[in-house]
């Protein structure tokens, strides 16, 4: 195995109130009949993910080579409905930076009213003891 990265973790207190932005038009995948529902809608599955690779996207190129960040939880309400066809536009903001722990504000809308609003946590971590922890679990 290689040698353990020894980069200190990287700091983004600098990029509170940084925000992104994510367009997606809601295709049959998106639906929640692709979820073993049975009404043709966002699915909130589909709406969360959104959520957190936008909130992926504010950090940008900030996480030096050997770190990552992975989700830990969401505290969000899905609002409203909104049809296949439609084009939702998803932004999320860093808005606390606790060592390692971030937190992001996250808000989707499509052209009639705002569908999810909350809050998206994730954690920084250090990519090669994450891949060796998944390899001993899946052993």
């Amino acid at each position: 195995m290689s040698e353990m990265l020894t980069e200190p973790r990287p700091v983004f207190d600098s990029l509170i109130g940084r925000s992104a932005t994510r367009r997606h038009v809601v295709g049959p995948r998106d639906l929640a009949t692709a979820w073993d529902n049975d009404v043709e809608v966002l699915a909130t599955p589909v709406l969360l993910w959104l959520s957190e690779v936008t909130a992926m996207d504010v950090l940008g190129d900030h996480l030096t080579e050997g770190w990552m960040t992975v989700g830990l939880n969401h505290d969000s309400a899905h609002l409203a409905p909104t049809p296949a066809g439609e084009e939702i536009t998803v932004t999320a903001m860093l808005t606390e930076v606790d060592g390692k722990l971030l937190t992001f504000s996250v808000e989707a809308r499509d052209s009639r009213a705002v569908i999810l609003r909350g809050v998206h946590g994730r954690a920084v971590i250090n990519r090669e003891k994450f891949l060796s922890k998944l390899a001993e679990r899946s052993a």
